[in-house]
C-alpha cells in the first residue's frame, strides 16, 4: 500500500470516528457559539465548536504526517 492509500483511509477512519461521537460530546451546544432568533428565522454560528474542531483536527493531522515520514 502506498503512503496516499495509507493517509486517505486513516482520514476516512477519523473522519467515521467523529461522526460517530458527535452526538455523545455535544459539540455545538457550546458558550460562544452564536445564535441569533428573530421572528421566525434563526441564525446559528457555531464559532467555539470551529475552533476546537480545528484544533483536534490539526493536532489528528500533525501526527499523521510525522507517522508517515
Amino acid at each position: 500500500m502506498t503512503g496516499l492509500s495509507k493517509a486517505l483511509m486513516i482520514i476516512g477512519a477519523v473522519i467515521f470516528l467523529i461522526g460517530f461521537l458527535m452526538p455523545f460530546l455535544h459539540l455545538g451546544k457550546l458558550p460562544g457559539d452564536i445564535v441569533i432568533k428573530k421572528g421566525n428565522t434563526t441564525f446559528y454560528f457555531p464559532l467555539v465548536t470551529s475552533i476546537i474542531v480545528s484544533i483536534i483536527l490539526s493536532v489528528i493531522f500533525y501526527f499523521i504526517g510525522a507517522k508517515l515520514k
